[in-house]
């Protein structure tokens, strides 16, 4: 699904892939993000998809011409999560926001796992 935008030099139109590549590249600019997990984890395994691969962590849809995001996310041991998600949520709206012009409604953060630095 895409979005159109319609301004005084024609129409645009927005793919949702390219949400999904702003999103994950602006999650991962964030501090604690690791990075994007695939989005069928099950029984506790999961994938840590390479940066070439971002999108795939990433869900979004369209609800009355605003975006809903949702990310699966790997975070790094010893944050506070509730407070890197938050980062990553305000971080998400600023970024997709700014650079498209579609607002976004929600941004929903799943930590699929955390990984150990050594």
């Amino acid at each position: 699904m895409s979005i159109n935008v319609v301004n005084e030099y024609g129409n645009v139109t927005i793919d949702d892939q390219a949400f999904a590549t702003i999103a994950g590249l602006a999650a991962m600019e964030c501090y604690g993000v690791v990075g994007m997990s695939s989005k069928n984890a099950t029984a506790g395994l999961f994938e840590l998809l390479k940066k070439e691969q971002l999108s795939k962590g990433i869900k979004v849809s369209v609800q009355d011409d605003k975006l809903n995001i949702d990310l699966y996310t790997v975070f790094q041991y010893g944050v506070k999560i509730s407070v890197v998600a938050s980062n990553v949520i305000e971080r998400i709206k600023y970024s997709v926001e700014n650079f498209s012009g579609v607002k976004v409604n929600k941004v929903n953060i799943f930590v699929q796992g955390i990984r150990v630095q050594k």
